[in-house]
């Protein structure tokens, strides 16, 4: 199941939610207010590789170049 990102549009808490993919924009409580106007957003994520003895941060973003620019696929990027 689908780990889904919800913020509440009366108490601005942001929870996240386990919910089957038919079901993320179905009603969901808020925990901190109980609280039934929550909206799905768009989480941001981060991986772990290890390269040889060292563990590197790879984002979930993008940037501007082809292969997303925060992929960490060690070529050099740089800004225009």
């Amino acid at each position: 199941m689908p780990l889904y990102e919800y913020v509440c549009l009366e108490c601005h808490t942001r929870f996240e939610r386990l919910r089957a993919s038919g079901e993320r924009d179905a009603a969901v409580t808020c925990p901190q207010c109980a609280g039934t106007r929550a909206k799905r957003t768009i989480a941001a994520f981060a991986t772990l590789r290890a390269t040889g003895s060292t563990a590197v941060a790879e984002s979930g973003g993008g940037g501007g170049c082809g292969c997303g620019g925060n992929c960490a696929c060690g070529r050099a990027h740089t800004q225009a």
